[in-house]
């Protein structure tokens, strides 16, 4: 989609749920007024065109590059792709996505009790991924970036405190599990993410963020599960050895 000033602000978040998130920023509502041109919206706001556009652009190429081969990279690359591209997706998502869950809540949830639900469940996965996270951020993927370089030097490694990775990789196996169980209840109540008739932009786009997170936690779950976390295993063995 080209964007140019005269495309209709409600029209750009319909073809383009992430473009919601750079409307919101600078105050300019998409939903209930969301049928004036993005000059005129502007106007009213005093926001510079070009700086607009140009923000609106760049989040619609936010896109998730299908095409590499993750299998091939160094564990150390891995654990920090993982943490800088995935964990800060999840934090900076998590107040956004929060911020639309109460207002839709607030708009819709005596039509719609399900949305309570929802958020509730959100609100949970938000804290338990929080906490996941750091745990990765400040044991685990220390410990493989540790392991890589002392492979690499041909050093030994001392055991770690937490006796073999193994034990952490336990459970982030058994916070993956719970966090995937919750989104597939999520998706069942919002009947795979398909907003109702009734719904406004919000709501659209609400549902269309939750779509979004979801498919990356997929993603984030998947290197880990089926790539970071059995090459890290087999790594331990190997420098444990030369120990």
């Amino acid at each position: 989609m080209n964007i140019e000033s005269d495309n209709i602000v409600g029209e750009v978040v319909a073809q383009d749920y992430r473009t919601a998130a750079v409307f919101q920023a600078h105050g300019i509502d998409f939903c209930c007024n969301g049928g004036r041109s993005i000059s005129e919206a502007c106007e009213q706001k005093n926001i510079e065109q070009p700086a607009l556009i140009e923000a609106l652009k760049k989040a619609m190429k936010q896109a998730e590059d299908k095409s590499m081969d993750y299998n091939s990279w160094p564990l150390d690359l891995l654990a920090d792709y993982i943490e800088k591209k995935h964990h800060r997706y999840v934090e900076s998502r998590i107040p956004e996505i929060m911020h639309f869950l109460n207002k839709v809540v607030s708009v819709h949830g005596e039509r719609h009790p399900e949305l309570e639900e929802i958020a509730q469940l959100f609100h949970d996965s938000a804290g338990v991924l929080t906490m996941h996270m750091k745990k990765e951020e400040f044991v685990l993927f220390p410990f493989i970036r540790k392991m890589v370089k002392q492979k690499s030097a041909g050093e030994p490694l001392a055991a770690p405190p937490f006796g073999t990775i193994q034990n952490p990789i336990a459970m982030m196996h058994q916070e993956h599990d719970g966090e995937g169980e919750r989104f597939r209840r999520i998706e069942a109540l919002s009947n795979h993410y398909a907003p109702p008739a009734d719904a406004c932009n919000t709501y659209r786009v609400t549902l269309a963020m939750l779509k979004e997170f979801e498919d990356d936690l997929h993603l984030h779950i998947h290197l880990e599960n089926n790539i970071l976390f059995p090459k890290a295993v087999e790594m331990e063995k190997s420098v444990l050895m030369i120990a």
